[in-house]
């Protein structure tokens, strides 16, 4: 059995200066999110034997930030930038050269693309892929060349505000007319 971790950048922003959307940067929100979510998966205990990236520098800090925390080496993370603008087509591609020895997969990239291979690939439909969310899909297959539509299914789907809402989402405080 083989492991894949969908992985949408944390949230990000438009920084002034930041002309164009490939060099958008994580917000103050996306940088305190991504190590919380990359410290869950350390708690399940998820090592990953490979991290595949979308060069935009949104994902590629999100992988970074995770590589950190995970223990995984960050000149490793293999970065593709089919992964930028890609269709599910072009992820079931990249998932179909990952090399054989790597069980544990995590993929960083953008939506809508990994909300639609998600829920095409997991087979279960997915509404809704949050900034930093992370979904594992499990592959019934003893290669990755061998992966379909079939082969895979939806274990978990993770968000940033089931770990952090007391810090990320304030509750601002009530005006009861005093």
């Amino acid at each position: 059995m083989k492991t894949l971790y969908i992985v949408r950048h944390a949230k990000s922003g438009w920084e002034s200066g930041i002309m164009n959307d490939f060099d958008r940067t994580l917000s103050d929100r996306g940088l305190r999110t991504a190590p919380v979510m990359a410290k869950v998966l350390k708690e399940k205990k998820i090592q990953p034997d490979l991290m595949i990236s979308s060069p935009a520098v949104r994902a590629l800090t999100t992988a970074k930030l995770f590589s950190v925390i995970l223990g995984y080496p960050e000149n490793r993370i293999e970065e593709k930038m089919e992964l930028y603008d890609a269709h599910s087509g072009t992820i079931f591609e990249t998932i179909r050269q990952i090399p054989e020895e790597c069980r544990t997969v995590m993929i960083f990239g953008h939506n809508p693309s990994l909300l639609e291979f998600a829920s095409l690939f997991g087979g279960k439909k997915i509404d809704s892929l949050a900034p930093c969310g992370v979904i594992r899909i499990d592959i019934e297959a003893s290669s990755w060349k061998e992966c379909s539509c079939q082969s895979g299914k939806n274990v978990w789907y993770e968000i940033p505000e089931k770990h952090t809402y007391p810090q990320l989402n304030p509750v601002p405080p009530s005006d009861h007319g005093s």
